[in-house]
């Protein structure tokens, strides 16, 4: 589930509280005619807010949300990003429908182009790491005894 892409978490958290903000100030500067969707992104905005601040990881504020459950709250949001102009019946109005759209799909994006381990522990990356550098290449000694490093 934890990819290992060219996005790291620390820009990933960062993009998250930007969109957060986008989320609380965009409705106002905008000035939505359906109150559905001034709420519903105002809501959002918060969401992510405090997922991003107690999310495990570089730019946490408090370290309360493991990894794997904000990436899969990240899906979730995506998802309902996508089809909230929908279920809450702004999607007759374009600047909502426009916005959740393109902000669920950047994030659905974001999430999957994201390095979400740290660094050297890739899902089976270890292993795929050390035999790129000529590592673990060398047979078992039938001693017990570790193999000896060069």
């Amino acid at each position: 589930m934890l990819r290992d892409g060219p996005i790291p978490r620390a820009v990933h958290g960062a993009i998250e509280y930007v969109a957060a903000i986008a989320f609380i100030v965009v409705p106002l500067l905008l000035d939505y005619d359906s109150e559905a969707a001034v709420a519903t992104s105002i809501i959002v905005g918060i969401v992510i807010l405090i997922a991003a601040a107690s999310t495990e990881g570089p730019t946490s504020l408090v370290n309360q949300i493991p990894i794997a459950a904000h990436v899969v709250l990240d899906y979730l949001l995506a998802v309902f990003l996508i089809a909230a102009p929908f279920l809450f019946g702004f999607a007759d109005e374009s600047a909502p429908l426009i916005f959740f759209i393109a902000l669920g799909i950047a994030h659905l994006l974001l999430t999957i182009a994201t390095r979400f381990l740290p660094e050297g522990e890739g899902q089976g990356g270890g292993r795929r790491r050390r035999a790129q550098a000529g590592e673990g290449d060398e047979e078992p000694v039938a001693s017990g005894e570790p193999p000896a490093r060069s």
